[in-house]
């Protein structure tokens, strides 16, 4: 099938933040006296920052301000970046579909840390279309991001192909009726706690 839009993920699609992410995850959910295995870090994977620590401070009785921490964790993150990679099988296909067929980024990251992503990897200008978590109301599972990037990129949903490495993304790339590529199927982001 020929698509008429590929949407791709960013967090262990386009850029293998994974590690990076759970190396600030862990420092800042100790400090604030949570437990995030990084198990759990990779099944919530595609939920906002801010949500995550919501569902753990409820989970384990602790008082915080999710948004606030959100923001602590992403710039922890984001002093991480520079060990940062393009996830190579999947920025062949970006560059393979350059100026063919429009191409869009959907995430649940905050939009500055997409902005800084994109920009240390030196891959924003293959991009058309951009959302982020600030940009729909529900999120992953929900279809909601796809759709918007469907909509942004001038493309009927079921003719767009989405790149996907996390469950709930998968999910939320069914749900929009989309084609979706599972990049755990060639990629497997490298583990912190891996016999720990």
């Amino acid at each position: 099938m020929q698509f008429e839009g590929l949407i791709f993920d960013l967090d262990g699609t386009l850029a293998d933040t994974m590690p990076a992410h759970y190396l600030a995850w862990r420092e800042i959910t100790q400090k604030h006296g949570l437990k995030f295995s990084e198990e759990r870090f990779y099944s919530l994977g595609g939920v906002p920052t801010s949500r995550i620590f919501s569902i753990l401070a409820d989970e384990q009785g602790v008082s915080l301000d999710p948004g606030a921490c959100a923001i602590e964790k992403e710039e922890t993150f984001i002093s991480y970046l520079s060990e940062v990679e393009p996830i190579q099988p999947v920025l062949d296909v970006v560059r393979e579909n350059y100026d063919n067929v429009p191409m869009a980024v959907a995430t649940g990251a905050m939009h500055w840390v997409m902005e800084r992503i994109l920009n240390q990897l030196d891959i924003h200008h293959y991009f058309t279309a951009f959302v982020s978590s600030e940009d729909t109301v529900r999120h992953k599972p929900f279809p909601d991001v796809f759709l918007e990037a469907a909509r942004r990129l001038g493309v009927p949903a079921e003719k767009c192909c989405v790149y996907e490495d996390a469950q709930l993304g998968i999910e939320a790339g069914q749900a929009a009726g989309m084609h979706v590529v599972d990049v755990r199927d060639f990629h497997t982001p490298r583990r912190i706690t891996a016999g720990a």
